[in-house]
């Protein structure tokens, strides 16, 4: 593939991700209006047509890495191990 094909298809790339940006954008402030009105309205679900909304809270529990491993650095070193990864960007 020549450079000019490989410049049209960046270009392109380019395009489509500020679109996605601004659609990410514009469906996580119509979510935040949602949420602000069931907190407002002090319900967790919602009937929306054919559509059930919930915004419930959820208690979850994680393992917390940055305290074990300034608790215990050798075994956490023991357990950890090198990954490989390809990353592609464009600058």
């Amino acid at each position: 593939m020549g450079e000019r094909a490989i410049l049209n298809r960046v270009k392109k790339l380019k395009e489509l991700e500020a679109q996605a940006k601004a659609i990410e954008a514009e469906m996580e402030e119509l979510k935040a209006e949602i949420k602000r009105d069931m907190e407002a309205k002090g319900i967790e679900e919602q009937q929306a047509g054919d559509f059930v909304v919930r915004f419930k809270t959820i208690i979850g529990n994680r393992f917390d890495s940055k305290t074990f491993k300034a608790e215990h650095e050798n075994l956490y070193r023991a357990y950890t191990k090198a990954t490989e990864n390809r990353r592609f960007s464009i600058a």
